[in-house]
């Protein structure tokens, strides 16, 4: 660590490093960036000096700090999840960093974390930390809700649930992380003036001196160029954040393994598993893509488990995720998850008794037509008053082209495209609990951005049926369902009103104390 504390602190601090050395030459006194250069180092190496830790029987312990000591202490039996980070330093010296978290604060990142831990001892601590997880029932709310994984026998090997497979990285263009990534570079370089070296260049004036058609080719290549730029950065970030990945569960956690150059190692536990949501924004529904992401209490809203990913993988690691206690082939799960981009679902055992709809594959109940109505007057209704707008104008003597009026006319086509689509994705389903399974709540909205959440009912620990005033004079409601796990709140939007106390009943019976 005496290596990795001062060059982890000189990336950390380069912008300083930048100023000290312009200071210096701006000076003459090429000496400020050593100066820097040496107090950066410094402070890091005191951190080697001034921190201990401690892994106890009932607490783990870390003390950090020279001018200013700070003692952490965690009790174990709070741990709910103990995530491995190791980049190429650590690697290379057979580090590891171990995050520890107690599933508070989990939106803010912040963790407990012990740096520097031999890579060798890391699977036995984890391990350790996570014992009691197969015995502690999870209580919220001065409730205790059951846990249909604890009776499961831990097996001595961690069965994979999904494996991540090189040609999944041609979906990672259809997401927005490319342009994520190249924004803040443009807006950095604009900043410092590269918008005047553009503007001022001969190629641009003899673009500017030139036909239409020149100047509709240079806009049609430079948009080529940025999807291309943006493209290259999305599947470079998806490359070096999810190569590798491997989803493993060893029916007490959720193992999750991946990196190029920087390895995780994430451990989440089973019992505070509430469900788990398949996220489809357009592109990759598009594409028969989708991204899988869990409902964890104490976690973060957004715990992804599968990056964008085949359709099919996304089915096959949900119906392992979500499958009943006990209902498992023996051995299916290895030959599933190695099966690549074979599209079928999860073979499992023959039921006994009338066929049921697992989790994963449920229809959904469409929300009728009233719902599908406010999805076009919501889309539809702008381009409406925009074309009025445009109309008075007319008739108030200003004098536009007539081109003009294909501006609302093909905004009224994609709206009606769009409300199409977000009432296709409008929908829910309940399955009433079995001997094996909790019921389920099942909905599904939204098109750019699509969500399929499947949501334990044992873990809703409120409801809301929420009116707005168009909404009562339509007789709908959006019923709101409460949860301390994930994005705590779970919608179903536009129901008719008799049926939302149907729901409410058949997800949590007895909850609204009917007889």
């Amino acid at each position: 660590m005496l290596l990795v504390h001062p060059v982890n602190e000189v990336v950390r601090f380069i912008p300083v490093l930048i100023g000290s050395v312009i200071l210096g030459t701006n000076t003459g006194n090429p000496v400020w960036g050593l100066v820097a250069l040496a107090v950066i180092v410094g402070f890091a190496l005191t951190r080697w000096f001034t921190t201990t830790y401690r892994v106890g029987p009932t607490d783990v312990e870390l003390r950090t700090g020279l001018i200013q000591r700070k003692k952490l202490s965690v009790p174990r039996s709070r741990i709910r999840s103990v995530d491995i980070e190791a980049d190429l330093l650590h690697r290379v010296l057979r580090l590891a960093v171990l995050a520890i978290g107690t599933g508070q604060r989990a939106d803010s990142g912040e963790k407990f974390k012990l740096d520097a831990l031999a890579a060798d001892v890391v699977p036995e601590l984890r391990t350790a930390l996570l014992a009691h997880t197969a015995v502690s029932p999870e209580s919220i709310a001065g409730q205790q809700f059951p846990d249909l994984r604890k009776d499961r026998p831990v097996s001595g090997n961690a069965r994979e649930i999904g494996h991540w497979r090189a040609s999944w990285v041609r979906y990672a263009p259809l997401s927005l992380t490319g342009f994520a990534i190249i924004a803040p570079v443009v807006g950095l370089a604009f900043q410092y003036g590269f918008d005047q070296i553009v503007a001022s260049s001969d190629a641009v004036h003899s673009v500017e001196d030139g036909s239409t058609a020149r100047i509709a080719v240079a806009i049609a290549l430079l948009v080529v160029a940025i999807v291309v730029i943006v493209s290259l950065a999305a599947c470079a970030r998806y490359l070096t954040t999810y190569f590798g990945l491997r989803v493993l569960d060893d029916d007490r956690t959720l193992q999750l393994r991946h990196g190029l150059f920087t390895t995780r190692q994430i451990t989440l536990d089973l019992a505070r598993f509430r469900g788990a949501t398949v996220n489809e924004p357009l592109l990759l529904r598009m594409a028969g893509a989708a991204e899988l992401e869990a409902i964890m209490t104490g976690q973060s809203p957004r715990r992804k488990i599968l990056p964008q990913a085949p359709r099919s993988a996304i089915e096959r690691t949900l119906a392992e995720l979500l499958v009943p206690r006990g209902a498992r082939r023996p051995g299916a799960t290895n030959e599933i998850a190695r099966a690549g981009d074979a599209v079928g679902p999860v073979p499992q055992q023959e039921p006994t008794g009338p066929p049921r709809a697992t989790v994963s594959t449920a229809p959904l109940i469409a929300h009728g037509p009233v719902a599908r109505r406010r999805r076009y007057t919501r889309a539809l209704s702008p381009i409406a008053l925009l074309a009025v707008a445009m109309l008075c104008f007319c008739l108030a003597g200003e004098h536009f082209s007539p081109w003009w009026w294909l501006l609302p006319a093909l905004l009224a086509v994609v709206a009606a495209a769009l409300a199409a689509d977000r009432y296709r994705g409008l929908g829910h389903a309940v399955l009433p609990a079995t001997d094996t399974s909790p019921a389920w709540l099942i909905t599904r909205s939204g098109s750019l951005d699509r969500d399929r959440d499947c949501l334990e009912s044992p873990g809703i620990i409120g409801w809301t049926v929420r009116q707005s005033f168009w909404q009562r004079r339509s007789g709908i409601a959006t019923v709101v369902a409460a949860t301390a796990a994930g994005k705590k709140r779970y919608l179903v939007i536009d129901i008719p009103l008799e049926q939302a106390l149907d729901l409410i009943e058949s997800a949590t019976p007895g909850r609204l104390g009917r007889r």
